[in-house]
């Protein structure tokens, strides 16, 4: 059995039921599931259909996603987050950079690498050489500043922890930030690179060894044998060419708001809908979802995990 996903962005255009019942009849569905009125239903198949991209296509257009998955083992047990585009709106780097008046040069650095033209331990050294001399008070002023989560992003991490899942945040980033981020999120771990500072100021070098592609898949496998899982029990998500690993060694691997070079290699897409789509695409319904772990109702407390935890080995800060 197979199960497609239609989703719409949340607070944005509603599906009708003109839309659902065109694609139940294209897409030969034995049943539909409502998971969010208006806004998120799953298809239930036998197989899919031939002609699945032609209505991708279509659906896009009109600003909706649609995925096509096996509904064995749908609901993942694991999630691994990036984190920079994902799980927060911006690129940390590129906010330190403007702090540091090189945002141009970093930015440009930044896209080639996200877009795979540049291999990724080259251009993190290249850009966090132009932050050398940056007082290191300038992370904690764009963390209060500058960064914002991403839409839907709590209520992803809430909603998969209350029901059992480990979350852990992966970032070819800085641990100044992914601390941060994971703590505000409910992230059990994080794991990052570490900027070196000196004098209260950034030395412009990166810690070594440096946590790029690799050690994504690396957190993937570590995690699944820490817990007992397979790589099958994985919900990964990402953005960038850095991600692709991890991507596509999950059980699914959802490419969000992703760079072409991902995009094409990835099934699982979210173009349009925020994060609340890898909820949607785990099969949760709008009642299930929630912004926050409520005492007394985390499916944590069934399956006790270890405490939250600092992975990257190194000091949160710099």
């Amino acid at each position: 059995m197979y199960v497609a996903t239609l989703m719409a962005p949340h607070g944005g255009r509603k599906i009708g039921s003109d839309v659902v019942q065109t694609l139940r009849a294209g897409l030969n569905a034995t049943s539909v599931r409502v998971l969010a009125a208006a806004q998120a239903y799953d298809f239930v198949m036998d197989r899919p259909v031939a002609g699945f991209d032609g209505f991708w296509r279509a659906l896009q257009r009109m600003g909706f996603d649609l995925t096509c998955q096996p509904v064995q083992n749908r609901r993942k047990r694991v999630l691994l987050a990036d984190m920079d585009s994902t799980m927060i709106v911006q690129e940390c780097i590129d906010e330190l950079a403007a702090e540091a008046g090189v945002a141009a040069r970093v930015a440009d650095i930044t896209a080639r690498a996200m877009a795979g033209e540049m291999d990724f331990e080259t251009a993190l050294r290249a850009r966090v050489g132009l932050l050398q001399g940056l007082p290191v008070g300038a992370i904690d002023k764009v963390l209060a500043e500058r960064i914002s989560t991403a839409p839907g992003a709590r209520e992803l991490v809430a909603t998969m922890r209350a029901n059992g899942a480990y979350c852990a945040l992966v970032s070819g980033g800085f641990t100044a930030f992914t601390a941060a981020i994971a703590g505000k999120l409910g992230f059990h771990e994080h794991r990052a690179n570490r900027l070196l500072a000196a004098g209260g100021k950034l030395t412009g070098a990166p810690d070594t060894p440096i946590l790029g592609r690799q050690a994504k898949v690396d957190a993937l496998l570590d995690i699944c044998a820490t817990h007992n899982l397979v790589p099958a029990d994985v919900l990964a998500i990402g953005d960038g060419a850095n991600d692709l690993g991890m991507l596509r060694r999950a059980g699914s691997g959802v490419a969000v708001h992703a760079k072409p070079v991902v995009a094409a290699r990835v099934s699982l897409r979210l173009n349009h809908t925020d994060l609340r789509g890898a909820l949607w695409l785990q099969g949760y319904r709008a009642e299930e979802v929630i912004s926050r772990v409520r005492p007394g109702r985390s499916a944590d407390q069934a399956r006790p995990l270890p405490p939250d935890r600092d992975h990257s080995k190194r000091s949160s800060r710099p």
